[in-house]
């Protein structure tokens, strides 16, 4: 079925780029190279871009502001003390497009998008603490093309509102840092070429890529796609990577000053082929599309979660790689080395591009708690093995029962592992740890087995596992702890048997 699925996957990409080189590794291929002969010779369209501006959360009309009528700054209730965040929809896949005219169904903005944009327009407008204009580009028509097509005239887009900040500058003394551009999948490389486009040393305040789009696009020079030297601060959230015939719907590369690849950015969780059934059910033969539209959207989610659960936020870990992030490896955050995702990042200039990971839940509100765990283990059988172990934590709000503990690796005769264990619920300080080794036939006849040899020999020997410490750092709160067997004449670890471990002090393992 696997197979099947990549096929599936594969085909629905090439219909996403809908150019003739589907196949043919279209990342490294600068703009209209990879059009089809047809397509080559059709000019880049007139721009047709509306800017609308909402007034409050409810507003799903939105009031067009015209560069050049400075009326329809007052009749749209623009505020110049207020900050400017602009809203760029991505490609379009659909005719039904309806920004900004009254309809009874819900407007669709992008093919592969419905209602996120009401959302995170009523999450931005919402916070009274916190004014900003919002707005939005519609540059629906533009988009509503062949892929590579569409591709193209992300550049004429960016200028546009380029023209349009260097109007509100000129005539409103509105200055470019208080402008943050917000732009999904091809909307991302719009925001760049905004930026780009402004001419003179100054730059606009932020731009924000949510899972800024990957064909023909991945491997480009920065001045080919968003890049960090677009704006002040530049940040990206990277949710769809997967490859499949080497392409990928979201940017796999670092394009910002901070980077974060939520549960590796590749898919995400509730995204699952498995969900395939549910959405032919609700949407019929346009389940496929769906459901890939759900891990590439989850980045607009993620944006809109860090608006809505301002006290859940979620923290990203700077790492070289899933694999040593997945080890507990990557929880310091020293020098810089965390920020949180979304609309309240700490908004520093690194020197270098920072790539940060997480992990995340399947739905809102999407933060989990994460911990690295450091487990000693002596392994006192003649060969490797692989049991499984459950464990159960106890803090001072919450406990949580049977976390499975995968080691990914057999134990041998004196090891540490590390692992990441996260955790849905907030359970305070850990104050008290259980680690069972679960039964198995395998597991109980072996052991009795060993315990039958040894009952022939006259000698004491001892076999089985010995647990002698386990360390504890929590991400987000830095706070290492060491944990101790609470029987210390008592360390071996036999099957079904549970051991309690309870707050030692031992100096912390680094």
């Amino acid at each position: 079925m696997g197979n099947h699925l990549q096929i599936s996957v594969s085909l629905v990409l090439c219909i996403f780029i809908q150019s003739s080189a589907c196949g043919q590794g279209v990342g490294t291929e600068p703009f209209g190279r990879n059009l089809g002969a047809t397509e080559e010779r059709k000019p880049l369209q007139k721009p047709e871009i509306r800017f609308l501006l909402f007034k409050d959360e409810s507003d799903r009309l939105g009031c067009q502001l015209r560069p050049q009528h400075p009326e329809t700054l007052q009749e749209c209730g623009f505020n110049s003390s207020h900050p400017l965040v602009m809203i760029i929809h991505g490609w379009s896949g659909s005719e039904s497009a309806t920004v900004g005219k009254d309809s009874d169904n819900d407007s669709q903005v992008d093919g592969l998008l419905e209602t996120w944009i009401w959302k995170i327009v009523g999450a931005l407008k919402s916070r009274q603490s916190q004014p900003v204009n919002v707005g939005l580009v519609d540059w629906i028509s533009l988009a509503y093309q062949h892929y590579a097509i569409a591709v193209r005239n992300t550049r004429v887009v960016g200028q546009e509102v380029a023209a349009l900040l260097l109007w509100l500058e000129e005539s409103m003394k509105f200055s470019r840092s208080k402008v943050h551009l917000i732009g999904y999948s091809l909307g991302a490389h719009v925001s760049g070429f905004a930026g780009s486009s402004m001419g003179g040393k100054r730059k606009i305040g932020r731009i924000t890529g949510l899972d800024p789009a990957g064909p023909m696009f991945e491997g480009t020079s920065p001045n080919e796609r968003l890049s960090p030297d677009d704006a002040n601060f530049v940040d990206a959230i990277h949710t769809f990577t997967r490859e499949h015939m080497g392409l990928s719907v979201g940017i796999k590369q670092p394009i910002a000053h901070y980077d974060f690849y939520p549960n590796g950015g590749s898919f995400q969780p509730g995204c699952h082929f498995l969900e395939l059934y549910k959405h032919i059910a609700e949407h019929g033969l346009n389940a496929i599309t769906q459901t890939i539209k759900c891990a590439h959207e989850r980045s607009v989610h993620l944006f809109i979660d860090s608006l809505q659960h301002s006290n859940l936020q979620n923290t990203g870990f700077q790492c070289s790689n899933m694999d040593s992030f997945s080890q507990g490896l990557c929880l310091n955050c020293k020098k810089g080395r965390c920020n949180s995702l979304g609309y309240d990042i700490r908004r520093d200039r690194p020197r270098k591009s920072k790539t940060l990971f997480l992990i995340t839940r399947a739905q809102s509100p999407f933060k989990v708690y994460h911990y690295q765990f450091k487990i000693q283990f002596i392994n006192q059988m003649e060969k490797p093995i692989e049991p499984t172990f459950t464990m159960t934590l106890l803090g001072t709000k919450e406990e949580i029962k049977k976390i499975p503990i995968t080691l990914g690796e057999g134990i041998t005769s004196n090891k540490t592992y590390s692992l990441l264990i996260t955790l849905d619920k907030d359970i305070g300080e850990l104050i008290m740890l259980k680690f069972k080794w679960e039964n198995s036939a395998v597991w109980a006849n072996v052991w009795n087995t060993v315990q039958t040899i040894m009952l022939w020999d006259t000698e004491p020997h001892y076999a089985g596992l010995i647990l002698k410490t386990i360390w504890v750092k929590a991400g987000e709160t830095q706070q290492r702890m060491t944990f101790c067997p609470d029987n210390v004449d008592d360390l071996q670890l036999h099957p079904t048997q549970e051991k309690v471990f309870v707050k030692c002090d031992l100096k912390s393992k680094d």
